[in-house]
């Protein structure tokens, strides 16, 4: 079973439980034969993960089945965040293919794959993916593939460790919500105690792996699902918190005050701290992170690259214009040193270093990189998805310049506003921004009010 429904724009995802799953074991093992064939890997290896979500090992195992029948070996990490498996992919030189769902219920499964060294996989190649699945079963390949197994837990954490240094800085305590998703079975590696590297407290919300989600939805774009890492930086006086979405490859930052700081205001610091380092370079940002980030680029020296919302296509640009670090506004944070990839755990390390290194706490360090208001991402469920975008050109039009390159965007000096389809959800997303609250504010009501009506 491979229902239309799970190829999205950047991978697969769909439900696997209940009474109306949208895939199955067949279609894994369908899934499996078809990348094989498609990517032409008769002969050769993939490096394979899963994250913690109950049907994992079932249908983990059906894909892996039908990549041995088709004559490709297999190298199986077990368990892994998505930027393990990105790192395994650059360290081994192979193509990868991680089972998760991010940030979706527990019911939900799904695919993320990538070329040798992480590289993205095109938006047609995952058409053809899905088109192959559905064409009928691969032929069985004279010489069956051979699996093996892999721990390349401890060299994930060793080669983020090179890439920030966290020599001499100050104490930090650190509240890190892994929401039972993956992060807590990286953060013990990343975060040793003791006489580890580096020297943080940290101090661990729900770490036990568990698919089921017992204390909250592994999302951290809602904003519920801060609540409780929020409440234990005040109380535990912590210098700030991080919050991981279910695979880990995304990372919320909470300041001191228990405040969440922007994605894109974490884009900007980390931006300004890479161009230091690397002068002249690009920075890859998408259709909705704040232009505070282009304004902090431009300062800095750097050339801002805009692209699409979606992890390929921002890897994408990233490898085009060799960017040495993209961000965006939902929390995915890339870099060239890591291949180019997102790694939400390489981004905690860059701000752990940044406060490290300032006796000022980190509410004071982000105020100068957050420079206009924002709605934050609003959602609508919407039937007619087209009519809606269209309903909203027409609300703006007169006002600004619009474009359709994501979406729809409508942009006047200080101000802009994007509505777009989900790649992920059946889900009308909304974001505006300007430099004033009150302007704000009466761009999100006509949008909305375009939207629903």
């Amino acid at each position: 079973m491979l229902k239309p429904v799970i190829f999205k724009a950047n991978d697969i995802r769909g439900i696997t439980e209940g009474d109306a799953p949208e895939w199955d074991e067949a279609g894994a093992y369908a899934l499996g034969g078809a990348l094989v064939e498609v990517f032409g890997l008769v002969g050769r290896s993939l490096v394979l993960g899963r994250d913690m979500r109950l049907s994992g090992p079932r249908m983990s195992a059906a894909f892996v089945e039908a990549v041995l029948d088709a004559g490709t070996d297999v190298v199986d990490v077990g368990l892994a965040s998505t930027d393990e498996l990105w790192f395994a992919s650059g360290l081994l030189g192979l193509p990868g293919a991680m089972f998760t769902a991010s940030h979706n219920p527990g019911a939900y499964n799904g695919i993320k794959f990538c070329h040798p060294g992480a590289r993205p996989i095109d938006p047609a190649e995952l058409v053809a993916i899905a088109r192959r699945a559905s064409a009928g079963p691969v032929p069985l390949a004279p010489l069956r593939g051979s699996r093996s197994e892999s721990d390349v837990l401890g060299a994930y954490a060793d080669h983020l460790h090179s890439l920030v240094d966290l020599t001499g800085i100050r104490p930090l305590r650190v509240v890190a919500d892994a929401g039972n998703g993956m992060a807590g079975h990286t953060l013990p590696a990343v975060f040793p105690g003791g006489e580890g590297v580096p020297p943080v407290e940290v101090i661990g919300l729900f770490t036990d792996p568990d698919g089921s989600f017992p204390n909250h939805p592994a999302n951290p774009l809602i904003p519920e699902n801060l609540l409780d890492a929020q409440a234990a930086v005040r109380e535990r006086e912590a210098d700030l918190a991080l919050v991981f979405d279910g695979d880990a490859d995304r990372c919320f930052i909470i300041d001191e005050r228990g405040e969440v700081v922007s994605p894109s205001t974490v884009t900007a610091l980390i931006a300004a701290q890479e161009l230091d380092r690397h002068p002249g370079s690009a920075v890859v940002i998408n259709k909705i992170t704040s232009r505070s980030v282009a304004e902090v680029v431009a300062e800095h020296g750097g050339e801002t690259v805009v692209t699409k919302v979606g992890h390929t296509f921002v890897k994408a640009a990233m490898a085009e214009h060799d960017a040495v670090f993209g961000g965006e506004h939902s929390a995915h944070y890339y870099f060239r040193e890591f291949w180019g990839a997102d790694t939400g755990m390489l981004a905690a390390l860059h701000v752990l270093a940044l406060v490290g290194r300032s006796q000022a706490p980190l509410s004071e360090l982000a105020a100068g990189f957050s420079r206009y208001a924002a709605s934050g991402e609003i959602n609508s469920e919407v039937e007619d998805q087209a009519g809606a975008i269209d309903a909203v050109a027409a609300a703006f039009e007169g006002r600004g310049e619009a474009d359709r390159v994501d979406g729809l965007t409508v942009s006047g000096p200080d101000w802009w506003v994007n509505v777009r389809p989900s790649n992920t959800e059946p889900l009308l997303r909304l974001n505006v921004e300007a430099r004033t609250e009150d302007a704000m504010a009466e761009l999100r009501d006509r949008a909305l009010t375009a939207i629903r009506g």
